[in-house]
């Protein structure tokens, strides 16, 4: 006679042990994965749309400084002239980049409505912008504009290669009080 016994245990159907999938197991599953696409899709996808802030002209004019040394004055003929271009990461492949100094700037707008953006001096609001400059045209940068939650009040930009990766936290560019409007 051996001093152990065996008992067979059979889990129950269903049982994550048994080897069979619950309805309930697929199902929470599924909110699982799908709880995690929409996390995933706002974080981000749409990040950037979220907080977009459309500004008019008007409201762009002036001066707007970065942590980092970055200086843009822009005007209503749509001209800019800048300092501190090399220190912007979106421009790391522009020739030379610290002797850009002006150009013009433009809204993005989409003509057609089917969501494809073109640079167009007639617009006259926008939540992105390009920035082409006179020294190198080859140079064009795109320049995403922020609110905290699309507040227009106290905007922020970014110049960009993607508006979904956002700025480096001294990259981000506030309106000077001391700007100048032109």
């Amino acid at each position: 006679m051996s001093m152990f016994k065996y008992i067979e245990v059979r889990p129950q159907a269903g049982h994550p042990i048994s080897g069979e999938r619950s309805a309930d197991m697929r199902g929470w599953r599924a909110m699982v994965l799908a709880v995690t696409g929409v996390v995933l899709t706002a974080s981000c996808g749409y990040g950037a749309a979220i907080h977009a802030a459309e500004i008019p002209q008007e409201q762009l004019v002036g001066t707007w400084t970065s942590p980092a040394g970055t200086s843009l004055t822009f005007s209503k003929e749509h001209t800019f002239t800048g300092t501190g271009f090399d220190k912007v990461k979106a421009m790391a492949d522009c020739a030379h980049p610290e002797k850009l100094s002006n150009g013009r700037w433009a809204f993005y707008i989409s003509p057609k409505g089917d969501g494809l953006i073109v640079p167009d001096e007639t617009a006259t609001r926008g939540n992105d912008l390009q920035l082409s400059f006179t020294e190198d045209p080859t140079c064009t940068v795109w320049v995403y504009l922020y609110g905290n939650y699309g507040d227009t009040e106290d905007p922020s930009m970014c110049p960009t290669e993607d508006p979904d990766a956002g700025c480096p936290p001294d990259g981000y560019m506030k309106r000077s009080e001391a700007g100048t409007r032109s």
